[in-house]
Formats: structure tokens, sequence, C-alpha cells
């Protein structure tokens, strides 16, 4: 089992940032990679940037240049920097972290954060 838990969402005015935290707890060793998701409102929820153990990273079109993940291996926790925000950022973001791959992948997630990017 894995738990993970959000924090640093909140209200924010476009062209400002937020900080995401996700701290990873239980069968931390499981875990390779991690990532951020986002679902707005009416939408299909959409990976937004994804970090492997050994940090290599990627990230959403839409996000490139603006959003930085990384991780800090020692805390076991994963963040998401967000900078020059725009509204069409607003959604709640959760964390993922699979474990397994193929047939056999099994995807946690936290329970999300909300953020509201104000025009």
């Amino acid at each position: 089992q894995v738990q993970l838990v959000e924090s640093g969402g909140g209200l924010v005015q476009a062209g400002g940032s937020l900080r995401l935290s996700c701290a990873a707890s239980g069968n931390i060793f499981s875990i390779n990679a991690m990532g951020w998701y986002r679902q707005a409102p009416g939408k299909q929820r959409e990976l937004v940037a994804g970090i492997t153990s050994g940090g290599s990273t990627n990230y959403a079109d839409s996000v490139k240049g603006r959003f930085t993940i990384s991780r800090d291996n020692a805390k076991n926790t994963v963040y998401l920097q967000m900078n020059t925000l725009k509204p069409e950022d607003t959604g709640v973001y959760y964390c993922n972290a699979p474990v397994g791959v193929g047939e056999a992948r099994y995807d946690y997630w936290g329970q999300g954060t909300q953020v509201t990017v104000s025009s």
C-alpha cells in the first residue's frame, strides 16, 4: 500500500505562482516514477508532469516552460512548481504513483488539491 498526501493548492491570480507537494508513505520502495495530473470541470484527467526515480522529467505541452516537477527522495516527496499560472490551469491536481507495469500496473492517487487561477 502507498499513501499520497498533497498540499499547496489555493487561489491565485493569473501570472502568479504556487507550489504543490506530494508526500508518499507506505510501501514506497515499490514506486518508480511519480506524476501530477489535473482535472478541470467537465474534462478528463490529464497528465501535467512526470518524473522517474532517476530524475528524468516529462511535461504536457501546455505547461512546458512554466511548471517544474522535482522530487526529494530523502523526504519521499514530489513537488510541482507552477509559475506564470493561467486561468486554464484551474482544476483539481492529483499526485500519482504507479506500481508495476503493463497488466500488473496499479495506480495510487492522492486526494487531490484544488488550484484556482483567476483572470
